[in-house]
């Protein structure tokens, strides 16, 4: 006899799917016009149909409704997510971009990121009231990478095609991949500082006496710091991550040479690759989000795999990245703890509190260090406007949640920790979702009126460095800054994929015409294209 089964599987599998069904009949709309991006419609609808409204989603049901699960599931959706998205981001910066702008790298990943931790954590000092010094810090550390996945949607964009030169959006997406792991440093050294170590194991470095008023506790926390954190999570990941990356390459390269891979098993290969390190590093202990971007990274060193992505026209990789985004995101809206969002009798936390630590934190985390330090990069960010624009953009996202709960792994249950830890604990999980909640807010909505503005002023997109790509279908709509060659091509300027190119009549420019910005024209319109003279560099994607 047939009987309604609304199990929790089939409402989340039909919502995810019902959700990428109506993105996706308007997603041109939504990106190219509106400039809303995924995660900002995700997490509405997390949100609505959630355990605070709709009730339809809700995490602490899923599975065996085991007590306290959320925390493992959250963790482990934002692990996996991220890894695959880093991998990704990895292999379409240029080839050998590591080596070749480290020094821009270590100004973003040391000073940069130094300041933003300080900066952040005097931010929360001086709008919650009942959190200590180091309880401030471990906040400011869980916050102070910018998103890897918003970060990309910045970098990479509609408008960043049309408006962003390609040295700051590489740096940007750099140095989102890169410091998204680096921010283990700041956070275990808070940590070490911070927490009472008889909950914790024998390691390395002797802890039976804890962290506490002694001096040389302090040598104490700093020597387990620098063998955990320094040594083991970064740099092992860094190796891990360059050794699997390496051995990667070689493989593709040798199947490749024999013509053993298919189409399918070449696409895939990144996200197979983020798989595989996230589960490897999770079980030594190491950091999976640095592991996977040098990994990522790694695998195109040479500049080949990307190459040969665009040779096989590859759409595979940004599909996983769009649904890996809906799913994610959504998740987010749902586990937005919004009962501790006022606490004025526990941790003093109130909404106001949070609007105004909002605001502090937008204006102070990142614009002033990219202010005193952009004239260290001169190669990547050229003038003031430029420190301005990636210092403002340096969102924050599921790279903070992550490192929320993984935060809270590292400290016993409330029940049993101590008052510092507790007040720690109490005031860590709303102040990093609601910076979480409000950033995807203020950078999703940031685009579209930037957008606006520019068009009010009349601010022409760059009309530079240009390339020719293959048009798939007639359906397929006209790319952000481009127009249409012939029947079967695109020219793009400021593209951000540029594997192995070898151009000498770049850049070019022409005047642009209404039917550019439309994703079909008429037969008279190609054909007078058809006749123009165009000089243009081409990329093989055949």
């Amino acid at each position: 006899m047939p009987s309604l089964d609304v199990s929790e599987l089939n409402i989340v599998v039909s919502i995810l799917g019902a959700f990428t069904v109506l993105y996706g009949l308007i997603a041109v709309k939504l990106k190219g016009v509106w400039y809303l991006g995924e995660a900002l419609p995700a997490v509405l609808v997390g949100m609505l149909l959630g355990p605070v409204s709709a009730k339809f989603l809700d995490a602490t049901r899923w599975g065996s409704a085991a007590p306290d699960q959320q925390d493992a599931i959250t963790l482990g959706v934002m692990r996996v997510m991220i890894g695959i998205q880093l991998v990704i981001a990895g292999y379409q910066l240029p080839s050998k971009y590591l080596k070749l702008h480290y020094k821009e790298l270590i100004v973003c990943l040391v000073p940069i990121m130094a300041m933003m931790w300080l900066a952040t954590s005097v931010c929360v000092l001086a709008t919650i009231p009942r959190v200590s010094l180091l309880a401030t810090l471990v906040i400011g550390a869980c916050v102070t990478s910018t998103d890897p996945i918003l970060s990309q949607a910045v970098a990479k964009g509609p408008f960043a095609d049309k408006y962003v030169p390609r040295p700051l959006r590489e740096i940007i997406s750099a140095e989102a991949g890169a410091n998204d792991g680096f921010a283990s440093p700041f956070l275990m050294l808070a940590v070490n500082l911070l927490r009472l170590t008889e909950n914790r194991q024998q390691t390395l470095v002797e802890r039976s006496r804890g962290v506490g008023d002694d001096t040389r506790d302090v040598g104490i926390a700093l020597g387990n710091w620098v063998i955990e954190t320094l040594i083991y999570i970064v740099l092992l990941a860094i190796v891990y991550g360059a050794v699997t990356g390496y051995c990667a390459r070689m493989g593709v390269r040798f199947s490749l040479s024999r013509r053993w891979i298919d189409t399918e098993s070449y696409l895939l290969f990144p996200t197979a690759l983020g798989l595989f390190i996230v589960g490897t590093c999770g079980a030594l202990g190491t950091s999976d989000l640095l592991a996977c971007f040098v990994a990522g990274c790694a695998l195109n060193w040479d500049g080949e795999f990307l190459a040969e992505t665009e040779r096989r026209h590859d759409e595979v990789n940004s599909c996983i990245d769009v649904l890996l985004n809906f799913g994610g995101f959504i998740y987010i809206g749902i586990a937005i703890p919004w009962q501790e969002f006022h606490q004025p009798d526990i941790t003093g936390i109130t909404y106001p509190r949070l609007f105004g630590l909002g605001v502090l934190v937008l204006l102070f985390r990142r614009i002033p260090s990219l202010l005193l330090t952009y004239k260290m990069m001169p190669e990547v960010v050229k003038n003031w406007k430029e420190a301005i624009f990636m210092g403002y953009f340096g969102p924050i996202g599921v790279g903070a949640v992550y490192y929320l709960q993984h935060t809270r792994l590292l400290f016993p249950k409330e029940q049993v920790a101590s008052a510092r830890e507790r007040e720690l604990l109490d005031a860590i999980c709303p102040v990093v979702y609601f910076l979480v909640l409000f950033s995807i807010l203020v950078h999703g909505l940031s685009i579209p009126i930037l957008s606006a503005i520019y068009k009010f002023y009349n601010v022409r997109p760059i009309t530079e460095d240009a390339v020719e790509i293959r048009r798939r279908s007639i359906y397929v709509a006209t790319p952000p800054n481009a127009f249409k060659g012939d029947r079967d091509t695109f020219i793009v300027y400021n593209r951000f994929f540029r594997p192995l190119v070898g151009m000498t009549t770049l850049p070019i420019s022409r005047p642009r015409t209404r039917s550019d910005n439309d994703s079909m024209s008429t037969e008279d319109e190609e054909e007078k294209k058809r006749t123009q003279i165009v000089t243009f560099g081409r990329v093989d994607t055949e």
